[in-house]
């Protein structure tokens, strides 16, 4: 499996950005994909998770309202989708999948997860 994140860059405050993950590779029905972000000096931290086949959608506290996540699933795409972004938005967004399916408390964990993109970096800056 590879996932390969794109859509990064600099943006004002109250701006918006979509970052998109291509993954490829897939040979399983059922998988998570999520979006974590990581600031300098800071742990990795979860923002926004999609489960492909329930298309259900899970997002941090800090998400809520402001990101969408989504899925084009004829381009194994994933998409966030970031509105009125805030400073504290800046940092490396990494897309990850998890294969097979999650309860909810763990898709918020890093280790959840068995593939990672490279990443994306969003600056947040005026």
């Amino acid at each position: 499996v590879q996932l390969q994140a794109s859509g990064g860059g600099l943006v004002q405050p109250g701006g918006s950005l979509r970052l998109s993950c291509a993954a490829s590779g897939i040979t399983f029905s059922r998988y998570v994909i999520a979006w974590f972000r990581q600031a300098s000096g800071n742990e990795r931290e979860f923002v926004a998770a999609i489960r492909w086949n329930r298309n259900s959608h899970h997002y941090s506290d800090s998400a809520k309202g402001r990101f969408t996540i989504s899925r084009d699933s004829a381009k194994n795409t994933a998409y966030l989708q970031m509105n009125s972004l805030r400073p504290g938005d800046t940092g490396v967004y990494y897309c990850a999948l998890s294969e097979g399916d999650r309860i909810v408390s763990l898709l918020q964990m890093p280790r959840s997860y068995d593939y990672w993109g490279q990443g994306t970096l969003v600056t947040v800056s005026s």
